[in-house]
């Protein structure tokens, strides 16, 4: 089928854009950093991904209309196919190939796939006024192509930037680097580094790796404990630039020693090496691409998964995705001063930080104030302390207010309230069944007594915290409502620590501090029991089909965390989801007290279910009831 005249129209169009981005491969120049084809490709790995994508058959080549390429990014390439008639966009089935620009593309898509991360274009229309222009997304190996960007041609560099930063682009490279993680996690062990150092040393390379002359020549080195001495100087001198701090260095001097005296690192050059170039290839792009992703945290959590030292601590690391959401129920922007005072590796700032500066649009000494003034910290723990402090640095900033101590200490209390913070995040440490721990209320009523009047105070706690109502922690619960506003309890899924290997309920509460609860006021409570994450082999609990972010198609508006969202913003009495309920602390403070069961959605599978599972739980435990 010859092109028409019209539709050579539309391929001019679309050309007369693609030059202002993207050097012809026939010219050979080097002015973008872009290529681009028409009709064919130069590249025999594009050829043949594209034998058997004919139009027409399905047996020959296919034939886009252009091919363009990155030169960052030789995994990536765009295909365009063009018509001259809107009308002829898009077909209803899909699968008319030939005729509609849409279907063709898709087509092209589909074959380009199973070598590339592609994004397709489908552009309609004869003239730039009318012009129907379509984006799609599929990345290599995915049965499917999504839709992505507005209608209108984009410059290249942001349909770029848009297919990094992409959910369905994030949810790929971090299952690649679950799968890295794990074969990481087994070389570690193998060469004798313990657990709880692993994420400590990860990021210590990190850091080094950012500085050239390291990057450079650490593969030169012919001597295994000069190697470690130079990357323990490396980080040192960085921390010590940025002038962290005399105390702060000694405590992260005491960690050094562990990278200089481990038998693995200082006598064996070959793993040494072997383990920054593993780093360098797997883990530092990930960190440069999704900046602002807790990737320490999470390894952190890998190499304990095995391990049993955290529980002790009672040190339960909350999942980034509910360290994110968390930070947006508490509204936080480019103005906000976020305390922590039970910082663990620092997530919960992290995630705080990527909206703050999300919030600044681009100014750049707003966002060198929020990372060196608007983010506080307060860190107990010896082993994690450090790891606090290389995870912030990570993130661009090795001066956060990260105070070595205990929350409780009278000097720290008054240096953190000299910050005036007016929003809080934490997940205190759950306390064991020993009567002298510390109850998570009280870390809780630390936090609240440092922000400002009116501040918002977010934590994550057990369910039992909420369900309380006698004993200490029902005399927590009264003098918390005395002085400040139960705003709001989320119940948490079961499975939410899953990959912590830590089997706690939990439930976010929501204050605003310094402000006695109203007796009339109506407490939100939300069931927030799916998240959409599921459990798999060897990733553990993930979100593998995007349902808690949404798609990007429709503006992510159809993902769980909107929902959960907006409905509390509005405070919304939705049947099955939430209910308004005015309490004290005699009350227990959940959901599943209040709410109203929505019976229309039920159906009779899910009664057959519910029989099942009783079933199998009464033979589980033996059944008393015959007896």
């Amino acid at each position: 089928m010859l092109r028409s005249v019209n539709e050579a129209k539309t391929e001019t169009i679309f050309e007369d854009y693609v030059k202002n981005y993207a050097d012809a491969v026939a010219l050979g120049t080097t002015n973008h950093d872009y290529l681009y084809e028409r009709q064919t490709s130069e590249n025999d790995k594009i050829k043949k991904s594209l034998i058997g994508a004919s139009k027409k058959d399905g047996t020959g080549k296919g034939r886009p209309d252009f091919i363009i390429q990155s030169r960052k990014n030789f995994d990536f390439v765009i295909a365009v196919e063009c018509k001259a008639d809107i009308k002829f966009h898009e077909s209803k089935t899909g699968d008319r190939y030939a005729d509609y620009a849409v279907d063709g593309v898709k087509l092209y898509s589909s074959f380009l796939s199973k070598n590339y991360d592609v994004l397709s274009i489908a552009v309609s229309g004869e003239n730039t006024n009318e012009l129907e222009v379509s984006y799609f997304l599929q990345l290599k190996g995915e049965q499917t192509a999504t839709p992505i960007f507005a209608d209108k041609l984009l410059p290249l560099d942001d349909l770029y930037g848009g297919y990094i930063k992409s959910p369905e682009k994030f949810r790929q490279d971090y299952q690649t680097l679950l799968v890295f993680s794990k074969s990481l996690n087994e070389k570690l062990h193998k060469n004798k580094i313990a657990e709880d150092e692993r994420a400590f040393l990860i990021g210590c390379i990190l850091i080094a790796l950012e500085n050239d002359n390291f990057a450079k020549t650490y593969a030169a080195y012919t001597n295994s404990k000069q190697l470690a001495d130079y990357l323990v100087k490396t980080v040192r001198n960085a921390f010590e630039n940025d002038r962290i701090g005399e105390k702060k260095l000694e405590v992260l001097d005491a960690r050094f020693g562990l990278i200089r005296t481990n038998t693995t690192l200082s006598k064996n050059l070959a793993v040494l090496k072997e383990i920054i170039a593993d780093i360098k290839d797997n883990i530092q792009d990930f960190i440069r691409t999704h900046k602002y992703y807790d990737v320490l945290g999470q390894l952190y959590i890998e190499f304990l998964r095995y391990a049993n030292a955290d529980k002790g601590l009672g040190i339960v690391l909350t999942p980034p995705h509910i360290t994110e959401f968390m930070a947006e129920v508490a509204e936080v922007n480019k103005d906000s001063i976020v305390y922590d005072n039970c910082t663990g590796t620092g997530g919960f700032l992290v995630s705080a930080m990527s909206l703050m500066i999300k919030d600044a649009k681009g100014d750049q000494d707003k966002i060198k104030s929020i990372k060196s003034q608007q983010l506080i910290g307060v860190e107990y723990s010896d082993k994690i302390f450090p790891l606090a402090c290389v995870n912030m640095f990570i993130h661009q900033d090795g001066k956060t207010n990260i105070f070595h101590g205990s929350c409780f200490d009278q000097e720290i209390i008054k240096e953190v309230e000299a910050k005036n913070p007016n929003v809080g995040l934490l997940n205190p440490p759950y306390k064991s069944d020993k009567k002298s721990d510390t109850d998570e209320y009280e870390f809780i009523l630390a936090n609240l007594e440092c922000l400002t009047q009116g501040g918002k105070c977010v934590a994550i706690v057990p369910m039992q915290e909420a369900l309380a109502t006698t004993g200490k922690v029902y005399e927590f619960k009264k003098k918390i409502l005395q002085k400040h506003t139960l705003e709001a309890v989320f119940s948490m899924p079961d499975e939410l620590f899953f990959n912590s290997k830590v089997g706690v309920v939990s439930c976010i509460m929501i204050f605003t501090a310094k402000r006695p609860h109203p007796a009339d006021k109506e407490v939100y409570f939300g069931y927030y029991k799916d998240d959409g994450f599921v459990k798999r082999k060897n990733k553990g609990r993930i979100d593998l089909f995007g349902k808690f972010e949404g798609s990007a198609e429709q503006d992510y508006k159809d993902g769980i965390k909107y929902q959960w969202i907006t409905n509390y913003r509005n405070h919304k009495n939705a049947a099955g989801l939430s209910v308004l309920q005015k309490v004290t602390a005699d009350d227990e403070w959940c959901a599943e007290a209040y709410m109203e069961t929505d019976y229309s959605d039920l159906t009779v599978d899910d009664f057959a279910k519910v029989i099942k599972d009783y079933t199998l739980f009464s033979l589980s435990i033996g059944n008393d009831d015959e007896k």
